[in-house]
């Protein structure tokens, strides 16, 4: 009997919950918010294999859990994975805040010691993004450039995180290191797929680290996120409402025997759908209930690092959640 607990029924959870609960071979799904008012109603609506429990991050994990998933505010994550490594039980984190990347990242020993699998980034971007760069690798020879652009926020926590991102000055990848940029700027107009268009994003820090575990040896890459009360042009042309319209775009530049050019993907969901279902896709890989989508390596690892693309893409689009390369062509 496989067990997960969800921690965190918000925008993202929500999504997450209902994924879970229609994997085949995971048998119980519990289920802990900080409001208990809003576990129940998300647990009512998952059905009898869903249960609510009083719990809270710190207080150690209940018995006869399998896995763990977190959609919880930036920081809840890491009392959160301590207490999973404690235990001895994988978890998978959907936070695309910096700081608590960088934080669950340094769990690596500790996990590594434990035997158990600390999944960071299980999101649209990072997250999907990093699955894309991993499928890439597969297609160069080696890669060298990648840059990424993310469109929408999925709920309140994310809107915050986004809000933080765009007002920090940003940073880069070049030459193999994460830098600072010297000014806040860098504004530029990045296509996404229809119905959202071009946006204008300006360079973030979020989940640099996590690309490298994508394509170790990477040596240039940029993340670009936009905001989303300020659009530049196309459709929509009004405020786009939290938990509306995502969109992603990812461009790779890698090196095929003499040659060098881009493969650019593109996706678009509602971004709490999107998110939630990369989370429950990363979940139902590490419990083991299908096993072929990611590797299970102790230690604290980005999902580019040790996902097996081409499966996970697959489950993806079996979920609803499809990517396309920027011609049109489906992918996986």
């Amino acid at each position: 009997m496989t067990t997960a607990l969800l921690v965190g029924v918000g925008a993202v959870g929500a999504r997450a919950a209902r994924q879970l609960i229609e994997t085949p071979g995971l048998d119980r799904l519990l289920i802990a918010d900080a409001r208990p008012s809003r576990a129940a109603e998300v647990g009512d609506a998952m059905g009898d294999r869903a249960e609510i429990i009083d719990w809270q991050p710190g207080m150690g994990l209940p018995d006869e859990v399998d896995v763990v998933a977190c959609a919880v505010p930036a920081g809840d994550d890491i009392t959160i994975a301590r207490d999973a490594i404690e235990a001895g039980v994988s978890c998978v984190s959907a936070s695309d805040d910096t700081v608590t990347i960088q934080q669950l990242l340094e769990l690596d020993d500790a996990a590594r010691e434990c035997g158990v699998s600390i999944i960071v980034g299980a999101g649209l971007a990072p997250g999907l993004s990093d699955v894309l760069v991993r499928h890439a690798r597969d297609s160069f020879d080696r890669i060298d450039d990648v840059n990424v652009a993310r469109w929408g926020a999925a709920g309140a926590a994310s809107a915050s995180t986004l809000r933080v991102a765009l007002a920090d000055r940003g940073a880069e990848l070049r030459d193999g290191v994460i830098g600072e940029l010297r000014k806040r700027g860098g504004e530029e107009l990045v296509w996404f797929p229809d119905p959202v268009d071009a946006r204008a994003c300006e360079p973030v820090a979020n989940g640099l680290e996590l690309l490298s575990h994508a394509a170790p040896g990477l040596s240039r890459a940029s993340v670009r996120y936009a905001h989303a009360e300020k659009p530049a042009r196309g459709w929509p042309r009004r405020k786009d409402p939290i938990n509306e319209w995502g969109a992603l775009r990812v461009e790779v530049w890698g090196v095929r025997g003499s040659e060098r050019e881009p493969m650019v993907f593109g996706a678009i969901d509602r971004t709490a759908t999107a998110a939630g279902t990369v989370l429950a896709v990363a979940t139902a890989g590490i419990s083991g209930v299908d096993p072929h989508l990611i590797r299970r390596e102790p230690g604290a690892h980005g999902l580019g690092g040790v996902v097996e693309p081409r499966a996970f893409l697959a489950e993806l689009a079996r979920r609803g959640l499809k990517v396309a390369i920027f011609e049109g062509v489906p992918v996986a």
